[in-house]
């Protein structure tokens, strides 16, 4: 359905309607419970907290470049038009979930808080944006929290009219251990027509840190997370499809889906992702003419790692961090051929079939393009059949803390289970 269009006069109202889409998410198999989060009390925190526009020198950026006529599609959990950071910031996007509701009503809260990452205006002590010049198009799928009917086909509908609309860049902060073979024909779709897209690789560095998807689909440019001293954070996790990586650590974000107040927590890799797409924003604003390809190329030239060398991409934090301030600030970043990406030698393959590795190996040192073993594959269950019974394939990344419990309410029984957030 798309977004902002009622089909008959019996609809509930917005405001029922996101009443309703709050049963659904309590509802469905998963929600969220965030733990380590502490409140932000005046507007000023909000702005207090946002360090890392600061650190990229943001205020001198946007007097060369705000991000003004870049769109930026969303790919979420939906994105609330309605917060006084995103009134005018928000364009009509579509709902692929199968559920009541629109792109607008955010059943988490997860897709609006990136939302506010990239084109926020700060307004009235809201978070402001990297790129507030910017515009967002929504594109809401059924995630973790929300029961939807459409699954893997949610995923897919989503990129392919991202890639058929006026968006230069897609957003997904969002990823999950299946490849599926039709997601991959989306994405690849979503390339040929000339988008730049980003994903989360995820927060489990500290546990198995396992490839995740869709940032392991080839072209995409996959984003960890740095902290407030640059480093990468203990949670930021690592192997060849990381290409560059953001600030995701200590940020001010939407405490719940209810959107009541600001919580600061880490963002994790699901923040660094939206801080990745607004720099492409800024830098893509300023040369309207070039391709993803030339974007994406000055974003690598100009990226920083204290280890880096000519070439070279660390499993860590890829090409380094983004630093679009180089490009805008200083001239830095050679755009190079339009017709080329520049992360290829990177990038990391395909899987192959499941049965083509079986019993070639011991499954302990022989590694994939993605870095994984045959042992990898078998528990992640890479197959499409796995992807399509069950959408558990795209986990919400929120941050670095994230709790487990059962609860009862009325005739409801909600299974919350721990997930990895970005």
């Amino acid at each position: 359905m798309t977004a902002g269009h009622d089909h008959g006069h019996r609809l509930p109202s917005r405001r029922m309607r996101r009443r309703l889409l709050s049963a659904l998410a309590v509802t469905g198999a998963w929600t969220i419970c965030l733990v380590g989060t502490a409140p932000v009390a005046q507007a000023e925190d909000v702005r207090s907290q946002q360090w890392y526009l600061d650190a990229m020198r943001a205020e001198e950026m946007w007097k060369v470049s705000t991000g003004e006529g870049v769109k930026v599609a969303v790919v979420d959990s939906g994105v609330n038009d309605s917060t006084d950071a995103l009134r005018g910031q928000v364009l009509p996007g579509e709902d692929m979930t199968g559920t009541p509701g629109e792109a607008t009503d955010d059943y988490l809260g997860h897709g609006t808080a990136m939302a506010e990452l990239i084109a926020g205006t700060g307004k009235n002590g809201g978070v402001r944006g990297l790129a507030p010049g910017a515009r967002v198009i929504p594109y809401r799928i059924p995630l973790k929290g929300l029961d939807g009917k459409s699954k893997t086909n949610g995923f897919v509908k989503a990129i392919r009219a991202a890639a058929d609309s006026d968006a230069k860049i897609i957003n997904m902060s969002f990823g999950g251990p299946y490849y599926d073979p039709a997601r991959a024909e989306a994405i690849e779709y979503a390339i040929g027509k000339g988008k730049l897209l980003f994903a989360a690789v995820g927060n489990d560095a500290e546990g198995r840190n396992r490839p995740e998807y869709p940032a392991s689909y080839p072209g995409v440019v996959g984003v960890g997370a740095t902290d407030e001293q640059g480093e990468v954070t203990g949670f930021s996790q690592y192997g060849v499809n990381v290409d560059l990586s953001a600030p995701g650590s200590e940020m001010p974000g939407w405490c719940d889906k209810s959107f009541q107040k600001y919580c600061v927590r880490d963002g994790g890799t699901s923040s660094a992702t939206a801080l990745a797409s607004a720099s492409a924003a800024l830098i893509w604003a300023r040369n309207p003419d070039w391709t993803a390809n030339q974007v994406l190329r000055v974003l690598v030239d100009t990226a920083g790692r204290k280890d880096k060398k000519e070439g070279a991409s660390s499993v860590h934090i890829g090409y380094g961090a983004v630093r679009p301030r180089i490009h805008l600030l200083d001239g830095g970043g050679d755009s190079g051929d339009p017709d080329r990406n520049p992360i290829e030698a990177t990038e990391p393959t395909l899987p192959p079939a499941a049965s083509s590795a079986e019993g070639e190996s011991d499954g302990k040192n022989d590694r994939d393009g993605a870095g994984r073993t045959d042992e990898d594959r078998k528990d992640q269950g890479e197959t499409a059949a796995a992807a399509s019974e069950d959408d558990g394939s795209l986990w919400i990344y929120l941050g670095a803390g994230a709790a487990a419990a059962i609860v009862v309410v009325g005739a409801f029984v909600l299974v919350r289970r721990t997930i990895r957030r970005t």
